[in-house]
């Protein structure tokens, strides 16, 4: 059974691993034993407060656990405000015009401008899933977790959320962006610049990055050919965020070009149309042509979700098996949060 579960204390050795899996881009996770053991005791203890009014500097890390092998095989985060201690920085995709009557010229340009217009903001992030696993719904389980979570918990989150998506770079870390602009102001290779920000180290980007507009159309033809484009492993969870409400608003990462997805939380489907239900634990049988549900239990330290295949009345009770109930952490009667897992019956199955 796979179910989603918050990081723990003695997961270090499996999150370490699943860093290795995932590329030069991956900013949120890196292959660092120190600085993995501070971000699981900084979920371990954002889980364990209680009575929180307002969202601050929680960090909430979950894992996707395989329960037959014990195995931990993606990772999926939130983090419930960005940019109060330290500056967050995104290029908006804007315009400027520039005219002349006497020439009959009017020209509107587009142009990338360095902001902190996220600061305050919640977002999702840290979203990676180990590609033998990748089917049988495990993605969409991983990404959509987290709309359960903040259903559920919505004093912990601010009004408005986004994504930063991977931007465009080859199987070598090269990224055509980076190369055409930032390489030009920072001096040093697109991973580095990656890492230093992984690390924390974001003083340079203030210090060396232009405050004046950049001017798309001076940027070389592969550069603005990837701008707001998403690598191709990233594709799926784009689509996935899409088809749940997100959009893109023109703001894209200063490194790499990668776009910025954004929603109101109570807009995302996961969120909006999900209900509170009464468990009755009970034998279930197979139900192929039954809806998919994402089903979460109403805790914040002992949060679980999971899967299940089954026919649910608008009135009544979900039906869950013993090791259903097991799984996410409980007893006969207990509520649990429901939500079809796609409105859409053709959705991917990644």
């Amino acid at each position: 059974m796979m179910v989603i579960r918050p990081i723990r204390e003695g997961d270090l050795k499996s999150l370490y691993r699943l860093t290795e899996l995932t590329g030069i881009g991956f900013t949120s996770l890196v292959t660092d034993e120190t600085m993995l053991q501070k971000k699981i005791d900084r979920a371990v203890k954002s889980f364990a407060r209680e009575d929180i009014q307002q969202p601050t500097d929680e960090d909430y890390l979950m894992v996707l656990e395989d329960t037959t092998t014990g195995q931990i095989v993606g990772t999926c985060g939130m983090l419930a405000t960005v940019g109060l201690d330290e500056p967050f920085y995104s290029y908006h995709l804007g315009t400027i015009t520039h005219a002349s009557r006497e020439l009959n010229v009017h020209n509107a340009i587009p142009t990338l401008i360095l902001n902190n217009d996220f600061t305050g903001c919640s977002e999702i992030c840290t979203l990676f899933l180990e590609e033998n696993y990748r089917h049988s719904k495990n993605g969409q389980l991983l990404s959509k977790s987290r709309f359960m979570f903040m259903a559920q918990f919505p004093e912990r989150f601010t009004e408005k959320i986004f994504a930063e998506m991977r931007g465009v770079s080859d199987e070598n870390g090269v990224s055509p962006f980076w190369e055409s602009l930032g390489r030009h102001f920072f001096s040093i290779d697109f991973k580095q610049a990656d890492e230093l920000t992984a690390q924390g180290n974001k003083q340079f980007i203030a210090e060396l990055m232009p405050n004046n507009p950049v001017y798309v159309n001076l940027l070389p033809k592969e550069a603005r050919e990837v701008l707001g484009e998403v690598h191709k492993n990233t594709a799926p969870a784009r689509r996935l965020l899409e088809k749940e409400g997100f959009r893109y608003e023109n703001y894209v990462d200063i490194f790499d070009g990668g776009p910025s997805l954004e929603a109101r939380v109570q807009d995302i489907r996961a969120v909006r149309d999900s209900r509170l239900k009464e468990v009755k634990i009970a034998e279930c049988s197979e139900e192929p042509e039954a809806t998919v549900y994402l089903v979460a239990n109403t805790k914040v330290k002992a949060f679980r979700c999971l899967l299940v295949q089954r026919s649910v009345s608008r009135k009544g009770p979900i039906q869950l098996t013993q090791q259903e109930a097991d799984a996410l952490c409980l007893t006969h009667e207990d509520q649990v949060r429901i939500v079809e897992l796609s409105s859409d019956p053709q959705t991917t199955t990644v």
